[in-house]
């Protein structure tokens, strides 16, 4: 860390970095205000998506994409280049000095796949054995900044809204900056971070890929099981089997992305100095009185009333077969552009692509 810099100086800068703009108008990088009943209707317009893919694993068939959970809608177009405008912020604080050493790190790209940007709050994680002779893991003798005060908003938000569960509050989180061709290469989350975990992206689409046998065909270039397309604005929230018996990877973008992953860490490797933060206890998601709940994809999983006369029966598999079709349109798989207040869409851009090995 820069000298004569302290943790509560750079939070007190850091401080007007909110999802919350100025009432009735937009602030800088267009963040929104919202009240009772905007939050409401955002909420019922939530959009979850949960994945299958069979697979033997030890002699046992099981869905190795179970715990997944994508969601869209969480975060509007506004909301996410707010988001974007402080991750550059954060960005240019690091290159400056002004953060903490072990908070920024921006290797020298020396081949295609090499060289993302990651920016760490709340712990220092090592990828791999470091000059002191650290472990992968949390390293708990090690100091990095908290988490700012817009990325709280993020986790009140995704609690809030149910994306989160309470249970699983995270107090870290890695921001990830990849330029074109920077990648993320196999890998399982390490367990000094507890389950759930997720990661919300920004900025371009890309697929995230799993498999229990993930093979590097090349630098930044991978193949497995499944295939998940991730939205702008979309959270990947990853439990079960999904976080812990297949493996995950984003191979070489195509173009500039951001993504930012929260992690709780589980008590017994948390920071010796580690001071938890009163802005992230304690939270409970909304219990919003005649709401709809989030809406769960695919809508075939809805099935007519055991009493329903058989002209209904009919009726609703009609509709379903229609929503089938609107789902599996060619036309939803051109890529969207978001507007103001727009959701990415959850069609057919969400379904698992499977790979051939």
């Amino acid at each position: 860390m820069a000298s004569g810099r302290s943790v509560d100086k750079i939070s007190e800068e850091l401080k007007s970095l909110s999802l919350r703009g100025p009432a009735g108008g937009s602030g800088r990088g267009g963040g929104i205000l919202l009240d009772e009943e905007d939050e409401a209707v955002r909420f019922a317009n939530v959009r979850k998506k949960d994945f299958k893919r069979w697979e033997r694993v030890r002699g046992r068939l099981i869905n190795i994409l179970d715990g997944l959970e994508l969601h869209t809608g969480v975060f509007s177009a506004a909301e996410q280049r707010r988001i974007v405008n402080c991750v550059y912020d954060f960005q240019e604080k690091g290159r400056k000095g002004r953060l903490r050493d072990r908070t920024y790190s921006e290797p020298r790209k020396w081949m295609r796949g090499k060289g993302r940007v990651t920016i760490q709050f709340g712990c220092c994680y090592n990828y791999a054995v470091d000059s002191n002779g650290n472990p992968p893991g949390i390293v708990r003798d090690e100091e990095v900044d908290p988490i700012p005060p817009l990325l709280k908003q993020m986790i009140k938000r995704m609690v809030a809204w149910h994306v989160l569960p309470p249970s699983c509050i995270p107090n870290s989180c890695i921001v990830n900056i990849y330029d074109k061709d920077d990648c993320i290469p196999p890998h399982i989350d390490h367990h000094d971070f507890v389950r759930p975990f997720c990661t919300v992206s920004f900025l371009s689409e890309c697929n995230i890929v799993f498999g229990t046998d993930l093979k590097i065909i090349g630098p930044g270039d991978f193949s497995g099981s499944a295939s998940i397309p991730l939205p702008l604005g979309s959270v990947l929230v990853l439990n079960g089997n999904g976080a812990d018996v297949v493996k995950h990877c984003v191979p070489a973008v195509s173009s500039r992305r951001i993504s930012i992953t929260f992690r709780k860490m589980d008590d017994s490797k948390i920071p010796y100095d580690f001071i938890p933060d009163p802005d992230l206890q304690n939270l409970r998601p909304l219990s919003l009185r005649g709401q709809q709940q989030p809406n769960i994809l695919p809508l075939l999983q809805d099935q007519p009333p055991k009493n329903a006369q058989p002209s209904q029966k009919v009726e609703q598999a009609q509709k379903a077969q229609q929503a089938q079709k609107v789902l599996l349109s060619p036309s939803l798989q051109r890529p969207v552009r978001l507007t103001e207040d727009d959701f990415p869409p959850l069609s057919s851009s969400t379904r698992v692509q499977t790979y051939r090995k």
